[in-house]
């Protein structure tokens, strides 16, 4: 069974996230929302952490080395401008797609395990990860004008 191997992909994703976050927050905290927006969304990954513990327990937990190359290949150190800001927002938004794809693949795990606990992780872990998506999509689609067109 391999199911420990997403299980440490998970954790190692969520981990990178949070330290995404804080990076972005760090960076951009001129911008009105993004200091806030960034703490809370980075409270909801750091509570999939702890959910993951468990199963780590349960399922043991492959250490990858993955999530730590998406990060390395994603940020470049500290950015300032409209331009870096929607570049970091773009890199925030490929991180958490590479979060919800993990509970993906485990919540389809856990109905083939019939894991009513896994399934039920996944899920939430799983929405709220796809509402941090939703967040970086929309507030991409707010920066993308001023950074591209408006710099002109």
């Amino acid at each position: 069974m391999h199911v420990g191997n997403y299980v440490g992909l998970a954790h190692g994703s969520e981990q990178r996230l949070v330290d995404a976050l804080n990076k972005v927050a760090e960076h951009h905290g001129d911008e009105p929302d993004i200091y806030e927006t960034c703490q809370l969304l980075m409270s909801w990954s750091r509570k999939h952490i702890e959910h993951l513990e468990p199963l780590v327990q349960k399922y043991g937990e492959d250490k990858n080395p993955e999530p730590d190359n998406l990060e390395t290949a994603l940020f470049h150190g500290p950015r300032q401008g409209s331009l870096a800001l929607l570049r970091d927002l773009h890199d925030v938004w490929l991180l958490t797609q590479q979060v919800h794809l993990c509970w993906t693949v485990l919540e389809q795990a856990a109905q083939a395990l019939r894991d009513n606990e896994l399934e039920r992780v996944c899920q939430q872990c799983g929405q709220e990860t796809k509402r941090q998506t939703a967040f970086f999509l929309t507030r991409i689609k707010q920066a993308a004008p001023q950074a591209l067109v408006a710099a002109l």
